[in-house]
């Protein structure tokens, strides 16, 4: 089980648990299924309104979910989240960016906090 921690200026911090590696379960449908409200449209990964900024909580594991898909990049690419020089880091390191899309993020087994 994973811990994650949505944090908003907004609203008060709610963490909820995760069940990791569903394949499934993003970051975004966890959100929805805990009424956190992190701001959507597309929920396919192409207009970059529900970007967020993932880090890790847990020292021993620096993971942050799966790999970032090819949408994510290029979205991520096109808010000037990501600088092609940071994407060429990302294929040799295979560690993800700090910003991530909610909707194309799965959840793996590591504690996070998800900033939105």
């Amino acid at each position: 089980m994973a811990l994650i921690t949505f944090s908003s200026p907004e609203y008060k911090d709610k963490t909820v648990y995760a069940v990791a590696g569903s394949h499934t379960q993003t970051l975004l449908k966890l959100a929805i299924e805990n009424k956190i409200p992190i701001q959507f449209n597309c929920q396919d990964g192409e207009c970059g309104t529900c970007m967020v900024k993932v880090s890790s909580i847990d020292d021993k594991n620096q993971r942050m979910g799966s790999h970032l898909t090819a949408k994510e990049i290029a979205v991520l690419k096109s808010q000037g989240k990501l600088t092609q020089k940071e994407i060429d880091e990302i294929a040799l390191t295979d560690l993800p960016s700090d910003w991530r899309l909610a909707c194309q993020m799965i959840v793996r087994d590591e504690d996070i906090l998800v900033e939105y």
